[in-house]
């Protein structure tokens, strides 16, 4: 049976949708959006969403609910993720999106968002599992262990919007300030590899925005192309190249780059440097790109029944 299906992945810098038809396990692009609303700005600092990035948001799911009702899909959900998980007002967001959109969004836990992330990355991939999958988003990092199937997960509260906000205030970022964002990352990481357990895993696999943007960048493409992205390989010292470049240049040069998207440039610092790390301590030479993930996941889930809670999973 064929299903059209709607999934929003909302998260901490970036809101995103995806309408595709689903069909014997297999997921057909109808259309793909993303937009950058910066929903947790400040969060880490006032524990709360801002007037104005809520009304952001609306802007975007505004269009996105006239594309949903002009392709006729069947199905919708909408997760949102990292600051909403962390903000005192979640329910303002709540009453907002029902308002737009005609659905509750669902506030996942860091556990079901490592799941949604880790099935939407691993359908279709050939490299050797087992896999640690880390998707590091703006408030937080998901790491997800496993082959078929997802065997451990944690969530730390690590992103790029949320070391930058949180370290990395100058232009470029300081020597002392990236020494902070390093210790601050490095202690979450080394608890998530220890949690997960993620130093055995044969294949490191990146997703969302931090990761595809540092993999066009090592690659020297002219412009962002996710087809050459996708399942890109990438090694340890081109990754370590690029986060020290992008850390050593201002906005205004990271926005010089083809590949750079606006919303994306004054955060891609904190990004990289999680990918860098994780990449050190995990004793990982190389990383898969993808561009498949939480939001594939949403897509999947929609014509498939939920799976098990696994037992022992939990955000840290």
């Amino acid at each position: 049976m064929n299903v059209r299906v709607a999934a929003i992945d909302c998260g901490t810098n970036s809101i995103r949708l995806l309408i595709a038809d689903v069909s014997d396990g297999r997921l057909t692009d109808v259309a793909r959006r993303m937009e950058i609303v910066r929903l947790g700005e400040g969060v880490d600092r006032t524990g709360e969403l801002s007037a104005e990035a809520i009304e952001r948001t609306r802007q975007a799911l505004l269009g996105y609910a006239a594309e949903i009702a002009e392709l006729g899909v069947d199905r919708v959900r909408m997760c949102a993720t990292s600051a909403s998980r962390d903000a005192a007002n979640a329910a303002d967001f709540t009453a907002m999106v029902r308002n737009t959109l005609g659905v509750d969004p669902e506030v996942i836990t860091g556990d079901e968002e490592a799941r949604l992330s880790f099935a939407g990355a691993v359908h279709g991939l050939t490299a050797e599992a087992p896999y640690l999958v880390v998707d590091i988003g703006g408030g937080s990092t998901e790491f997800v262990v496993g082959g078929a199937e997802v065997e451990h997960a944690i969530s730390v509260d690590i992103g790029c919007v949320r070391m930058t906000e949180r370290h990395l205030h100058s232009d470029p970022p300081t020597p002392a300030e990236i020494a902070a964002a390093e210790a601050d990352i490095t202690g979450a990481v080394e608890t998530a590899l220890r949690a997960v357990p993620g130093h055995g895993p044969a294949t490191l696999v990146g997703l969302a925005g931090s990761v595809t943007t540092v993999a066009a960048l090592a690659m020297h493409l002219p412009g962002y192309d996710a087809g050459r992205i996708h399942h890109s390989r990438i090694s340890y010292d081109d990754v370590a190249n690029v986060t020290f470049d992008l850390l050593g240049s201002t906005v205004a040069d990271r926005l010089e780059l083809p590949v750079m998207h606006r919303g994306r440039a004054d955060v891609i610092g904190g990004g990289a440097l999680i990918l860098r790390i994780i990449m050190e301590r995990a004793g990982m030479k190389s990383v898969v790109a993808s561009e498949h993930d939480i939001l594939d996941g949403i897509a999947f889930s929609l014509a498939e029944p939920p799976p098990p809670t696994l037992p022992g999973n939990r955000r840290w």
